[in-house]
């Protein structure tokens, strides 16, 4: 926990007092957790739409005539195949294939890549990817302090930025970005997002960002748009089987056992911790499920997950709360390969109680087309 006077805080913040929020630490920042409540604003972006800022997660540019390649050796996906406008879900791994973060990476030139760290992880990041790319005709620039981000999620999004900018959302693409304007000033506007639903995050100067987020508040205003914090974001993105760094994802743990081997290139060159991964491929230690509680108690980060009748915990719960969407008790947990099928019974301990759970498969919720 970082001392309040050391906490870093968006150009936003005063923005989030005016509209009433409650402001936390997170990843050493000062972040609106919730603002009317964290069940409402879930609702609002199933719903309609919600706005959320994100000016907490990192901004790196890796830009010149080698930076595709030098990207590609330092994390699991290939950017370098990557067209212009498009983006990949991605992460940069240590030699031993545990996980340092996970991260989206855009192309927006042919020498010109984002890469968006999550918060807590931003430093770093940006520390690995400097050393990693030392030698190649290619230069890192962090942004992190210099750019806001807003995100619009939710079934009306397009319908309520579509006025406020130049670009053209029918023709963006899902995981695409494009350089235009936003309410005005110049922005990166990326169909991107980590809520389940469609929608859009505006990468903006960081000056420009209060004035965004009003105009996006005033204009959704008739369509029910809502602020969001935090806690929303987190329980929609449980729901839409997202993982999260410092929960499903970790140093101990590799795409692989989280699910994500899909996003490892292996059908490529050398790349940091590809020799381990390809090991992990084949026989990972653990493997992360989806669970639905089928009884009554609800699943918390770190609660014991065990066989039933055993003694001894076999796993571990990441993520777990009771989904305002659905109503029913969801978690995240890793288990035993060997247990992870869909239609296993397990139990999780609650408290002094072992409740039923049952494996299913990921994600939780689905949007409808």
């Amino acid at each position: 926990m970082s001392d309040a006077a050391s906490l870093r805080r968006t150009a936003l913040v005063e923005n989030h007092r005016g509209l009433g929020a409650r402001l936390i630490e997170f990843g050493g920042w000062e972040m609106p957790v919730q603002y009317a409540g964290i069940i409402e604003e879930h609702r609002a972006v199933r719903a309609t739409v919600g706005l959320f800022d994100l000016s907490h997660m990192g901004e790196l540019w890796v830009t010149g005539p080698g930076a595709g390649a030098a990207l590609a050796g330092a994390v699991v996906t290939d950017p370098t195949r990557l067209t212009v406008g498009r983006a990949q879900y991605s992460m940069i791994c240590a030699p031993d294939g545990g996980i340092l973060d996970d991260l989206i990476v855009y192309r927006t030139g042919e020498e010109r890549f984002l890469v968006v760290p999550n918060a807590s992880n931003a430093q770093l990041v940006a520390a690995e990817l400097g050393a990693r790319i030392v030698g190649a005709d290619a230069t890192l620039e962090d942004a992190t302090l210099t750019t806001s981000l807003v995100a619009i999620q939710g079934p009306r999004a397009r319908e309520i930025l579509a006025p406020l900018t130049d670009v053209d959302l029918g023709s963006l693409r899902y995981y695409a970005i494009a350089a235009g304007t936003a309410v005005g000033v110049a922005a990166h506007v990326a169909r991107t997002g980590y809520t389940g639903e469609d929608g859009f995050e505006l990468f903006v100067a960081w000056h420009d960002g209060p004035a965004v987020w009003e105009a996006l508040l005033d204009a959704g205003a008739p369509a029910g748009l809502v602020p969001c914090g935090l806690g929303a974001r987190d329980t929609l993105r449980l729901e839409a089987g997202m993982p999260l760094y410092g929960n499903e994802l970790g140093r101990d743990g590799t795409p692989f056992e989280a699910g994500l081997g899909r996003v490892v290139k292996l059908d490529r060159g050398e790349f940091v911790g590809r020799a381990a991964l390809e090991t992990n491929a084949a026989a990972p230690r653990k493997q992360l499920v989806g669970l639905v509680m089928r009884d009554r108690g609800i699943a918390r980060h770190g609660y014991p997950v065990y066989l039933p009748g055993a003694e001894i915990a076999c796993g571990e719960v990441t993520s777990g709360t009771r989904s305002p969407t659905l109503d029913v008790a969801i978690a995240m947990a890793y288990v035993p390969p060997g247990h992870a099928q869909v239609g296993t019974m397990l139990e999780v301990g609650v408290r002094a109680s072992r409740v039923p759970a049952e494996v299913v498969a990921l994600p939780f919720y689905r949007r409808q087309p």
